[in-house]
């Protein structure tokens, strides 16, 4: 699973809110001695094998440049929820952390806030910050993070496997929607019956030209060009029916592979059992770079929806300070040097210089035998992409077209919109259920939408889809305004 899908995992869990004790009480994490402050830092995702020598070599910088050095602790992925929830819960103190359940908890004030604190002590990476990355981060209007400047935007793409479009000598450079890949497909399909044509699992979700206040496993989305911003059921519009009757089509003629609605396992992006997948592009992809680097060989993909700047992109990567440390000042002023700093940013995210990459210019590297899976941070989570140096293979033309695609990009008209759950929870939790025994064989294709939706549709509304629709079209309107 890809990073910003396993993100999404997170993005949406105001659904999982959990109530705070003693938030800010308690003594801070972060000691003094001798004058040194050492802070506590939560990290979401695995440790890399050389843990130490790069925090060695990280701290060194870090408290030559602040005084400060970083206790930094990882939490894997399975066991993230639950641990921050009962840490935050506790109110068992820390100092830094990757955001976890955002909105939820800055709203029940576990996090500090930076609205004052973030211009003051990290300036340079706050002056220089994409907007939207304020806008999508406001909850009342405060700011209680400090995110990372990444891919500020999203794209859904299909992407192709090279080897085999240049095999069968297959174009797709006219592909604007699923609609346009049929004919490929099926020629595809008729050389390789074997390998999935459209290659699809349980988790798959449709996309379109939509933002979800939620997130795109709940029944609630706003159309990116409608106008006023209005909270509507995706499966109830009638170009979504005429994808999930493709996907239904597709299914039938052995396009999307017979167990999708129940395979978790996927299809590895380096192996050559799929033809055709979604997948999300930003601009720190550099097109389809980052999916050829990853894969080990060629990838080509074409929009699938239009590039748009969401509050779940700029809620992707986000550091929180909690309220209960005692040195907050300290904290954001370490995430600024994490974020304005090549030396220290580069070091952590591409490894220990001279054994894993070494320099060729100003801003430019070449990765050496050392770069390895274990060796290196990852880049998305770890500080602001824009400072890392970049391969030889990407050029300057790649960087000043990824820089005007963020300014192009659109942004959503629910840029920033957080929702208050707290009264439709339960109609939530039913939907959900709803959502669980529906979802797969409807975007999968496996099931006959034309026979199905009529009853999702009716198990939705007496889930109390109306009521929460309701809610947050009444939370949208008023954001709307205050907005204006």
């Amino acid at each position: 699973m890809k990073k910003w899908q396993r993100l999404l995992c997170f993005a949406g869990t105001a659904l999982a809110a959990t109530s705070l004790v003693a938030c800010g009480s308690g003594k801070s994490a972060s000691t003094e001695k001798g004058g040194n402050t050492k802070l506590l830092m939560y990290q979401i995702g695995e440790k890399p094998d050389n843990f130490d020598k790069l925090m060695e070599i990280a701290n060194k910088r870090i408290k030559e440049k602040t005084g400060a050095t970083i206790d930094m602790q990882y939490i894997g992925w399975g066991e993230w929820g639950d641990k921050m929830s009962t840490i935050i819960a506790s109110g068992e103190s820390y100092d830094i952390a990757y955001a976890y359940n955002y909105v939820v908890n800055a709203q029940k004030g576990a996090f500090a806030d930076l609205t004052d604190l973030m211009p003051k002590y990290a300036k340079e990476t706050y002056d220089n910050l994409e907007p939207a990355y304020i806008q999508g981060n406001l909850v009342n209007g405060k700011l209680y993070a400090f995110p990372v400047d990444a891919n500020v935007y999203a794209q859904q793409m299909l992407s192709f496997n090279k080897k085999f479009l240049d095999k069968y000598n297959l174009d797709i450079s006219g592909i604007k929607s699923y609609a346009d890949a049929e004919p490929i497909l099926k020629a595809f399909h008729e050389k390789e019956p074997n390998v999935a044509a459209f290659a699809i699992g349980q988790v798959f979700n449709l996309s379109g030209d939509y933002d979800y206040p939620l997130n795109k496993n709940n029944p609630f989305a706003v159309k990116v060009d409608a106008g006023k911003a209005t909270i509507i059921n995706p499966y109830a519009e009638d170009s979504f029916k005429a994808n999930l009757r493709l996907m239904h089509k597709w299914y039938q003629e052995g396009l999307i592979p017979s167990d999708a609605a129940t395979n978790t396992e996927g299809y590895p992006l380096d192996g050559d059992t799929w033809f055709m997948r979604e997948e999300t592009q930003g601009p720190m992809d550099y097109g389809d770079t980052i999916l050829t680097n990853a894969a080990g060989k060629e990838i080509v993909s074409r929009p699938l929806t239009k590039a748009l700047k969401t509050t779940s992109q700029a809620q992707m990567a986000n550091f929180v300070v909690s309220n209960a440390s005692k040195n907050k000042e300290k904290a954001v002023e370490v995430l600024a040097l994490l974020n304005s700093d090549p030396e220290l940013l580069n070091g952590l995210v591409y490894g220990v210089e001279g054994e894993a990459w070494e320099k060729v210019g100003d801003k430019k590297i070449k990765l050496l035998d050392g770069y390895k899976p274990g060796t290196h941070m990852s880049a998305w989570n770890t500080g602001n992409n824009k400072i890392l140096y970049t391969q030889e293979s990407i050029t300057d033309e790649m960087i000043a077209k990824r820089d005007q695609s963020i300014k192009d990009a659109a942004e959503s008209p629910i840029l920033g919109f957080a929702v208050n759950t707290d009264s439709i929870k339960t109609e939530l939790s039913n939907i959900s259920n709803v959502m669980n025994r529906y979802k797969a064989s409807l975007n999968t294709g496996t099931v006959d939408p034309d026979a199905t939706l009529p009853k999702f549709l009716s198990d939705l509304k007496d889930a109390g889809w109306d009521k929460v629709q309701a809610e947050l079209q009444k939370q949208l309107d008023e954001f709307v305004a205050h907005k204006k």
